[in-house]
């Protein structure tokens, strides 16, 4: 579950077989953070259990001789329920795994109707959605997580379904799993819709499906741009260049914002097939299209930025296309192309966990370089700063360049390592300030560690 939230955009604080106080610790950083975002959610997976009329959930340490002893070593969920309740955020959900057959039962002396979690009505912009019906145990399953979130697991990425109906089609896949014995349970009180997964099409909006997944894009030879686009995507510079320098403002004015998107995914892609032509076309984009409709010059440099982002298919790329990322993003610098920036930031915002700062938004960032001198004097690069957190990490898929703990490094102008920052960073150069511990001008040598990044 926790990392099926990641790919949903959660910033996600993770904690298993905690004690009581880790469970505190982690529910007051929640609380920290959930006035800064608009959605908050706790996710809990184990036992809980009712005392009182009072729901709990239990630590590694919560102690069970008797009820009291019980009571005061869980932790209490209307402690949750009352933080996200005070919280600033719009939307806030409760999925409770929990209230799994008490082994204390009896010597606690309890009667049916204890058995369970407690009713709970969700404060208004909550959903709480339980794994069983009040008076009601949940089952551990048979593999790795309970009937429940086995349940869950199958329907959460469904795309385009509101929550309300996703956890309709858990409830019906539970009653499969556990032959009827299980009914999950929701109390909601939200105002609006809420989604775990939007589809793209749907995200977007204003292009089609066959635009978003251009590999799907259907070609009509008898259009000039069209022709165009199937000769930026011959990975020929003898056919690309050409292309691009012969296309005209009526031939884009007289297509669709459909084909101009798509037109603008295949420049930036031919630009970094190294088609020196098209890669001249992105630099004088603002003069070679002041003729183009206003709309359609949008949709071309919507296009060129969804490719840096996104794949043929319509989904978010593995390795981001980053050669070419500052040519194309020193337009934010301009007001007129504020809505294109805005694009991208809106569709990057569902994936922001793998960002340091989603790209497209208008903020200036600063950063701060730690270094230190080795025997030669030279300056050896040790952390990369941003808000008091060093970047600088392994890059699993260099870690052969680091022998017996021994980093090694290459030398690198600083003019190299502002671009390499910025491009691993996806934080536009003329958006980046970037300050060295030491006085350095452009043609300072400056030892950077192979096999690091500070890419998120």
């Amino acid at each position: 579950m926790s990392t099926k939230f990641s790919e949903f955009g959660f910033s996600v604080i993770h904690i298993s077989n905690a004690k009581k106080r880790v469970i505190d610790d982690a529910v007051k950083s929640f609380r920290d953070n959930l006035n800064s975002n608009d959605i908050g959610l706790f996710y809990f997976a184990g036992h809980g259990m009712q005392i009182d009329g009072e729901n709990y959930i239990t630590a590694v340490d919560t102690e069970f001789d008797n009820e009291m002893d019980a009571k005061y070593s869980s932790y209490p969920l209307n402690k949750v329920i009352e933080i996200m309740e005070r919280s600033k955020n719009k939307t806030n959900i409760i999925i409770l795994d929990a209230c799994r057959n008490n082994p204390y039962e009896r010597t606690w002396h309890r009667n049916s109707s204890q058995r369970g979690l407690a009713p709970v009505f969700a404060p208004k912009g909550t959903i709480v959605a339980y794994a069983t019906s009040p008076g009601e145990v949940a089952g551990d399953g048979v593999g790795r997580n309970g009937c429940y979130t086995e349940a869950l697991l199958k329907h959460i990425s469904s795309p385009d379904i509101p929550i309300e109906e996703m956890f309709k089609r858990v409830r019906n896949s539970l009653s499969v799993i556990t032959k009827n014995k299980q009914t999950s349970w929701e109390h909601t009180s939200l105002a609006g819709d809420f989604f775990f997964n939007i589809s793209l099409v749907t995200s977007v909006g204003i292009y089609s499906k066959e635009s978003i997944a251009d590999e799907l894009f259907q070609m009509n030879a008898d259009l000039a741009l069209h022709t165009v686009i199937s000769d930026l995507k011959s990975y020929s510079w003898y056919v690309q260049n050409p292309a691009i320098r012969e296309l005209k403002a009526e031939d884009i004015n007289s297509s669709t914002k459909d084909s101009a998107f798509v037109l603008g995914r295949n420049v930036y892609q031919a630009a970094c097939g190294s088609a020196n032509g098209v890669s001249k076309y992105i630099s004088d984009f603002r003069s070679r299209t002041l003729n183009v409709k206003p709309e359609l010059r949008k949709s071309i440099l919507d296009g060129m930025l969804f490719e840096i982002f996104f794949n043929s298919k319509g989904e978010l790329r593995d390795s981001f296309k980053i050669s070419k990322f500052n040519r194309v993003f020193e337009y934010q610098q301009h007001s007129e192309f504020d809505e294109s920036f805005k694009f991208i930031s809106d569709i990057l915002a569902t994936y922001q966990n793998k960002f340091h700062i989603i790209p497209g938004k208008d903020r200036n960032i600063s950063i701060d370089i730690a270094t230190k001198a080795n025997d030669d004097d030279e300056r050896m690069v040790t952390g990369a700063f941003l808000g008091g957190n060093n970047l600088l990490r392994e890059d699993e898929n260099y870690a052969f360049f680091e022998e017996d703990g021994e980093v090694i490094y290459e030398g690198l102008r600083k003019t190299a390592v502002e671009k390499r920052l910025s491009e691993e960073m996806l934080i536009p150069s003329s958006k980046l300030t970037i300050n060295f511990d030491f006085e350095a001008d452009k043609k300072s040598k400056i030892l950077f560690p192979y096999g690091y990044t500070v890419a998120k």
